[in-house]
């Protein structure tokens, strides 16, 4: 009950910060604009940094901007990156334009592991193609197609739950349906914000750092058929994205947490704790925490 209590109160605060966002957000598409393509990197490098990519976020930037890099990287990842930026850059587009369905899952898909591996690229897991991930052994190929539709169904006819519940119960369980050979992390973040996007709410970040909570999401899932850690992830990176939007949306002056700290006289540990826990309103940009004062 307390868990409950809590994921309550997180969505409560979501929803006090998502109609800040809407009155702030009148006639400023420009800046929000900017935000978003600003976004793209952060979104890249940390989605394929929890899927063990070698490439630094600085390393990511430059690959979009078509910077050479001083090191040899493989075209995997060279491919990973600019594939993943194309979805990023897509996904505000689709997601307003249509519903969710299998075939867009399959069409975003294809965008993704195109000169990965064309083989696999924008088709489901087939015949004997069974995946393992850990200890985990995916379901029958046979059954997937089923499952993924009856994912959409539970999330489409979920709506009296709250949205941090639904976007965690949705991707706990596209990933352990796990339906493609490969890509099936990165395709399933993407989800996550398509389905935000037009349920009229912003994007998230899910990030590298908080990579073994979010694996103990899964783990959680899979052996008791929970979701709460997973709750925990998106309801924090939700109320993040409000703050960091609503910082540059209000025309505030954004300060890094350390200077705030300097200037207001405070802990900076104490700071951290709170912008941890997202009781202020501090949010992360290239890792840095800041502020709108």
């Amino acid at each position: 009950m307390k868990k409950m209590a809590k994921t309550q109160a997180i969505f409560n605060q979501i929803t006090t910060l998502r109609e800040r966002y809407y009155k702030a957000k009148q006639g400023k598409d420009s800046i929000l604009s900017l935000i978003s393509e600003a976004e793209i990197p952060e979104q890249v490098y940390n989605s394929n940094a929890i899927e063990n990519s070698t490439l630094s976020l600085d390393e990511t930037e430059k690959i979009l901007l078509q910077i050479d890099l001083d090191r040899f990287i493989t075209e995997r990842e060279l491919f990973e990156t600019k594939n993943l930026a194309k979805v990023v850059s897509y996904l505000d587009t689709i997601a307003k334009e249509k519903e969710l369905t299998l075939d867009t899952i399959l069409f975003l898909h294809k965008i993704l592991l195109s000169n990965i591996n064309d083989k696999i690229a924008g088709r489901f897991r087939s015949k004997n193609e069974f995946v393992r991930v850990g200890s985990y052994i995916a379901p029958n190929p046979k059954e997937v197609k089923k499952l993924l539709e009856n994912m959409l169904i539970h999330f489409n006819t979920s709506i009296n739950e709250n949205i941090i519940k639904r976007i965690a119960h949705f991707h706990l369980t596209f990933e352990h349906i796990h339906p493609f050979i490969d890509g099936n992390g990165r395709i399933g973040r993407i989800l996550n914000n398509y389905l935000l996007i037009r349920e009229g709410f912003v994007p998230i970040n899910i990030k590298f750092i908080d990579r073994k909570k979010y694996y103990d999401a899964f783990k959680e899932f899979d052996q008791k058929g929970k979701t709460e850690i997973m709750e925990q992830i998106t309801g924090k990176a939700l109320t993040m994205s409000y703050h960091k939007r609503l910082a540059y949306l209000e025309n505030k002056k954004i300060i890094t947490l350390s200077n705030y700290a300097k200037l207001k006289k405070i802990s900076h540990s104490n700071l951290l704790n709170k912008a941890n826990r997202q009781t202020i309103e501090a949010f992360q940009e290239k890792g840095i925490w800041k502020i709108g004062i």
